[in-house]
């Protein structure tokens, strides 16, 4: 019977840890995004990892939205190429910076089956966001552009909308369980007294 709070103590510390591990995976932060330019207009959400690399870039997870009127179809894998704008590979990256894509930019798909590079082009001069429009047919490599494709300046913006609380949920379990493993350890003395 003495060996009860502190296996009760050890049930619920474990049973915390995996709970805090679940929601700590599935954290993300949120970004409404929008661009435009001449005949162009975008937007919609992004998803993304809730921990920046040293850069200060998060790892777009996902996106939504539309494209002049045709809907987002899906996020073009990291590393790889947009169709017609090879051998350029997207790095699904943004940051709260004012230049706030990098070089080698988001990649997505539209329900028209067409495909998007959006970037920021830090070499040119003046630097500012570009948006490479691919449509079929594609042909292979970035000098080939169909009659449909274009590669054109955009006004670019993203704003951050939300932001996990990870610490709140991390201070109400660890409280909770030491809450816990105190009661049991006074009712524990309280029961030895009375014998």
């Amino acid at each position: 019977m003495k060996n009860i709070p502190l296996l009760f103590a050890t049930l619920t510390t474990t049973i915390s840890g995996l709970i805090l591990g679940n929601v700590e995976k599935s954290l993300a932060l949120t970004f409404n995004w929008s661009y435009s330019a001449p005949g162009i207009n975008a937007s919609g959400t992004l998803m993304t990892e809730d921990v920046a690399d040293d850069l200060g870039f998060y790892l777009i997870t996902d996106i939504s939205g539309t494209r002049n009127g045709e809907a987002i179809t899906g996020l073009h894998p990291t590393g790889t190429s947009v169709p017609g704008n090879e051998p350029f590979e997207v790095d699904n990256l943004i940051s709260l910076n004012s230049e706030q894509l990098t070089n080698d930019g988001l990649g997505f798909s539209t329900s028209g089956g067409n495909f998007v590079n959006l970037f920021f082009a830090d070499f040119l001069n003046p630097p500012g966001h570009f948006e490479i429009f691919s449509a079929p047919p594609f042909i292979s490599g970035f000098e080939n552009f169909g009659p449909e494709d274009s590669e054109l300046p955009v006004v670019f913006q993203a704003t951050l909308v939300s932001v996990p609380e990870t610490s709140s949920s991390l201070s109400f379990l660890a409280l909770a369980t030491l809450g816990i493993a105190n009661h049991w350890k006074r009712k524990q003395k309280s029961d030895q007294s009375c014998y």
